[in-house]
């Protein structure tokens, strides 16, 4: 297991934002379903991705991996019966999308995952909707989770399930293009929506024909066909969120490269967030580039985080270093992540000697001074994170265990920041 020794530092200079994980996983999908080749550049090299790069294969996609390219000959909206067990990993996207698009095919489908992925990422919605378009899905425990088995043929028709997640419903967006007819997705207590959006935008992209009413109804018009495409995967906001707080925190002027505005990622609202709470950021759309300025005054304040859900760790953070009180709430989400990150934040931020308080659905937090400790991440890669950029502002040192996550996401986290001056020491 590996550690990290953190010191308190200031941070100068520029750090490149790595891809982004959701688009990656898209873009790999969306090239397996598709007609030739697939091209997708600056992809994010992480066990994620790795996971749907295998998970597509045992469908009979042929995956060509180069360090800065991955080349799909896609299978033309066919899957064939998959060749082997599919183990999703720690992704939930791998487990809801693959999972989604499986009854496709009329042969047996089985996949697993990490510990996480088998008892903290409920897969019960996806599976009772995949049902009520007449394909088998069941869960083998029988408990709601992972390992799932699944068997098509998937019918157009009428699904209803729950949208506090947004991966079964996306997945299942996805998934119904792919059907011969018509269908309706029926979706209670929409949430996540930005992510929804993201998926919307892939559709659309490759001229797939959905309407929706307020993420409440979609009709889905079946029948996707499309050649295939090539892409640059844009930077990751959710990886960004990282070096802005610890810029923000430390008090030092740092720019991020490979930030485009533009881009659709439902986590790029964090920076909204951040300007209204006072900091200091600029931003130049032409570069794209975003700097974080010296000398910003954080003022604590109310947040609905549901759209930007993954932002909840590193805000919790940054909360505790705004004046007054941050409230974090529509979070109850958050806790079935890779962990419960509503939890394992209070837990971890209470060592280092925060005044917070932990709610059902979010945080309350109040400034407070940080002390260094030993933390746990959980073996999540934003909790691990969150804590190393709260460590960066602590006194004294910290030692974070279990910190291999990170690479789930941000795989050049630790070489990124120590180029930035951090004072991190990474312990194998």
């Amino acid at each position: 297991m590996s550690q990290f020794r953190i010191r308190p530092t200031s941070l100068r200079g520029k750090i490149f934002i790595p891809p982004s994980k959701s688009h990656t996983l898209r873009a790999i999908l969306f090239g397996m379903m598709g007609k030739g080749r697939t091209y997708i550049r600056h992809y994010l090299q992480s066990p994620d991705s790795i996971a749907m790069i295998e998970a597509v294969r045992t469908f009979g996609a042929k995956v060509d991996v180069a360090p800065e390219q991955l080349t799909i000959e896609g299978l033309n909206g066919v899957l064939k019966g998959a060749e082997n067990v599919i183990d999703a990993g720690n992704s939930g996207q791998v487990l809801r999308f693959i999972g989604a698009l499986a009854p496709l095919s009329p042969a047996y489908t089985v996949i697993t995952g990490d510990h996480s992925i088998r008892h903290n990422r409920p897969v019960k919605p996806l599976l009772d909707a995949l049902g009520q378009l007449k394909a088998f899905a069941a869960s083998m425990r029988q408990d709601g989770y992972a390992p799932i088995i699944l068997k098509g043929p998937m019918q157009p028709g009428t699904a209803e399930l729950p949208g506090e997640d947004s991966q079964p419903v996306s997945g299942l967006l996805i998934a119904a293009a792919f059907l011969k007819g018509k269908s309706q997705l029926i979706v209670s207590n929409p949430g996540e929506k930005p992510w929804i959006d993201l998926t919307l935008h892939w559709l659309k992209k490759l001229n797939m024909k959905v309407e929706h009413q307020d993420y409440a109804k979609y009709t889905i018009f079946g029948s996707a066909a499309y050649d295939g495409f090539d892409i640059v995967i844009p930077g990751d906001f959710s990886s960004a969120a990282f070096p802005v707080a610890a810029a923000l925190i430390t008090n030092s002027e740092l720019t991020l490269e490979n930030i485009d505005m533009e881009d659709c990622q439902g986590d790029k609202k964090l920076i909204e967030v951040l300007i209204k709470m006072g900091a200091k950021i600029a931003i130049d759309p032409k570069q794209k580039t975003l700097t974080v300025q010296k000398n910003s005054v954080l003022q604590g304040m109310k947040i609905d985080i549901n759209d930007f859900i993954d932002a909840i760790a590193i805000l919790s953070v940054i909360g505790c270093f705004a004046e007054g009180t941050t409230e974090i709430t529509n979070a109850s989400v958050a806790r079935k992540k890779e962990s419960d990150r509503i939890h394992a934040m209070a837990t971890e931020l209470k060592k280092m000697g925060a005044d917070l308080e932990e709610k059902e659905d979010g945080l309350i937090i109040r400034k407070s001074s940080l002390r260094g400790t030993c933390l746990e991440s959980y073996r999540d890669h934003r909790i691990a994170m969150s804590l190393s950029v709260a460590a960066l502002a602590a006194s004294g040192e910290s030692l974070i265990q279990g910190v291999e996550c990170i690479a789930k996401t941000y795989p050049t986290f630790a070489r990124d920041f120590q180029s930035i001056g951090a004072a991190i020491e990474v312990i194998t």
